[in-house]
């Protein structure tokens, strides 16, 4: 167990990192937005921009991790942090920018779905749903740390001139980045390939090392055995995704990568500290009640960890989306009738805490599981593309909405809040209607759910 943990707290090093290069943005997007004299339409651009890498990352993570492994996959991820992070840090132009950001964003990608999928494949069955978590539990982690990198290089910059983040702050913190990148890829060398990916290659004798560290070998050879047996039934192509029991997993993936994210999450994320300055706040204030929540993300992962093995994946799922929903429609009325203030802060934490204890976490979960292990790279990749591209377009027209004049005279910012809150409901349908229970099953059993005759 030991091992096993060392293992996945390496992996989880792509998940604090996806954490840390997407909410750096936070912080950095207001001084951005006043350095190059940016548009909403920009502005939306220049946070989003990333996404469109994520995009990218997804699409090439799916057959590189098939092919040349998941372990490899993530180190290409790391490199291409660490590239982001020096080539955000001095840019002239927005364009430059942009170009940077990209390749982040393809690293993000990449690490968005191998991380999660290479701890599935290494985890024992009855504690998988808790390791997977571990990853979402990294990712809120770097976004808390990088909110505090963001207040603490602001702070500084106010006290040194008010100009001075306008000019040099935002840079200090995408450049920040670069110290967990070069960490993950030093630790990358220190650890295995995946067991089941080496299996599907045909080098048994190493995933048999492996497995039997992970797990003892009492239980590797049963383990060995399922999966040497799931390879034989598996189908060779992603065409045959769409035969008509692995089609529904495929539905199902989709479904719920897209509404993890047009349920808002990354609105609060990317934009917090735009969204309490439209309720009035002060930047440090807003910068602040950021941290807050990122500390909330962190604290209700924890619950998540805790929770995933022992409620269900779906009792979690329909609880969470359903307070999700509650606390959108309660911060949109607050801006509609103007009664912001902590009332606004407390709706958002327990949006936030609703989303970090069930749809955050537990939609990785489900992602790892579902997909047959032959095809799991690629077939993740097309539920995480999908993930990525709803990303971007509800990241992209959030300051259309929020920043519209006819929009902000009817609801003073509240609209986007009742659009993701809509969107909340419909998760809690899906996953009432079409999502399985997959608790304490191995891979190999969840599989066989959607291949039997």
């Amino acid at each position: 167990m030991i091992y096993l943990t060392l293992v996945v707290l390496v992996a989880t090093l792509g998940g604090l990192l996806f954490g840390y290069d997407t909410a750096v943005i936070a912080g950095a997007i207001g001084f951005l937005q006043a350095h190059f004299e940016l548009t909403p339409a920009m502005k939306g651009w220049a946070a989003s921009c990333a996404l469109a890498g994520c995009v990218l990352g997804v699409a090439l993570a799916g057959p590189i991790s098939d092919r040349f492994g998941r372990r490899t996959m993530l180190m290409v991820a790391a490199v291409l942090f660490l590239i982001s992070a020096v080539g955000t840090a001095a840019p002239k132009t927005l364009t430059v920018f942009v170009i940077f950001r990209l390749l982040g964003g393809v690293g993000v990608g990449a690490a968005s779905m191998t991380s999660p999928m290479y701890i599935a494949e290494i985890s024992p069955a009855r504690i998988r749903g808790r390791m997977v978590s571990v990853n979402q539990l990294a990712i809120v982690s770097g976004m808390l740390v990088v909110y505090f990198v963001n207040y603490f290089i602001a702070s500084y910059g106010e006290s040194l001139h008010a100009d001075w983040n306008v000019l040099y702050g935002w840079r200090w913190m995408f450049g920040s980045e670069a110290i967990p990148a070069v960490a993950l890829l030093a630790f990358l060398f220190f650890v295995p390939e995946s067991p089941r990916w080496l299996a599907e290659k045909g080098l048994v004798e190493q995933a048999r090392r492996i497995l039997t560290r992970v797990d003892g070998a009492e239980h590797t050879e049963r383990e060995l055995s399922e999966i040497q047996a799931a390879l034989k039934e598996e189908p060779a192509t992603l065409r045959q995704m769409f035969a008509p029991g692995l089609r529904v997993a495929l539905m199902i993936g989709v479904a719920l990568a897209v509404l993890q994210q047009v349920t808002g999450i990354n609105v609060m994320l990317y934009y917090g500290p735009e969204i309490f300055k439209n309720a009035g706040e002060s930047i440090d204030t807003s910068l602040l009640w950021t941290i807050a929540m990122g500390g909330c993300m962190v604290l209700f992962t924890g619950v998540a960890i805790w929770s995933v093995d022992q409620l269900g994946r779906k009792p979690l799922m329909i609880a969470g989306a359903a307070g999700m929903g509650l606390c959108l429609a309660a911060a949109g009325a607050a801006f509609w009738m103007e009664q912001t203030g902590l009332g606004l802060l407390a709706f958002i934490l327990g949006y936030i805490a609703c989303f970090s204890m069930s749809v955050g976490p537990v939609t990785w979960v489900i992602l790892s599981e579902i997909f047959p292990t032959k095809l799991r790279g690629r077939a993740l990749g097309v539920a995480t593309f999908c993930l990525w591209v709803a990303n971007l377009i509800i990241s992209q027209t959030f300051p259309m909405m929020d920043e519209a004049p006819w929009l902000i005279a009817t609801f003073h910012h509240g609209f986007p809040f009742f659009v993701y809150g809509g969107f909340c409901v419909v998760l809690v349908a899906v996953m009432a209607v079409a999502v399985p229970e997959t608790k304490g099953q191995t891979l190999e059993q969840i599989e066989r759910r959607w291949i039997k005759p």
